[in-house]
């Protein structure tokens, strides 16, 4: 189902044109990290990001001239749910444990699996293993440490541009002098990420990170069919 090509996707997407939104809290002191290395606010950040026990994800993107839409909620520790399409190939996605539950459209189906197929799984769940086989890199778009490894892996040079405001929140800039795309922390309380904007090299548009540590419920999907009784 070229689920690691769908991956790879959104995380290259996140690396070089993303953004969020957000209203400042000025009850939080704050977090010093305009005074601190690109490297190292970059490290804070990717571990505020990670131990937080939730995150929603959700956005529109164009990444090297291919329509993105992304709208995923992770739990630590837990899973995640959520839907995502690319040329408007859509799927949801739920994620429970070490299980993963996927559904596609039609248009999804038919495209990675033929008419015939679409047709018999019309409306229907797929389920598999979101550690090993077929489903695996899709499972990997519901954990944010799995993400923000792909973000922090290689960001070029970096630098800090101190603090400024994005959409009303305080923030500090780190920017990349390999492509120009910024990478917008909070600049108090927690350093989470606010927003990666950039609009070079077929990169654009915008993706919010926000209800940090929000509750969150996950149920799977009754009468999934259980990918492994497929053949190739």
């Amino acid at each position: 189902m070229r689920a690691s090509a769908l991956a790879l996707v959104l995380t290259a997407a996140l690396l070089a044109g993303c953004g969020s939104s957000g209203s400042s809290n000025t009850t939080e002191k704050p977090n010093g990290e305009a005074s601190k290395p690109a490297g190292r606010v970059l490290a804070d950040t990717e571990a505020a990001a990670t131990n937080a026990s939730s995150a929603h994800i959700s956005g529109d993107i164009t990444s090297g001239g291919t329509p993105i839409t992304v709208d995923l909620t992770t739990a630590r520790g837990k899973g995640g749910k959520g839907s995502m399409s690319t040329n408007g190939l859509k799927f949801d996605l739920v994620r429970i444990g070490d299980t993963v539950y996927v559904r596609g459209s039609d248009a999804f189906y038919k495209h990675f699996a033929g008419a015939a197929v679409a047709q018999l799984l019309h409306n229907r769940w797929l389920k598999g293993s979101a550690t090993h086989g077929r489903l695996k890199s899709l499972a990997e778009l519901t954990n944010l440490r799995s993400l923000f490894a792909h973000i922090s892996a290689d960001p070029g040079k970096i630098v800090n541009d101190g603090k400024t405001a994005y959409e009303g929140q305080q923030v500090v800039t780190l920017r990349s002098l390999r492509d120009d795309s910024k990478l917008y922390v909070a600049a108090t309380g927690k350093p989470y990420p606010v927003a990666i904007v950039g609009n070079k090299n077929g990169q654009s548009g915008a993706v919010t990170f926000g209800d940090w540590n929000k509750s969150v419920s996950l149920s799977a999907p009754s009468d999934a069919l259980d990918i492994s009784q497929f053949g190739g």
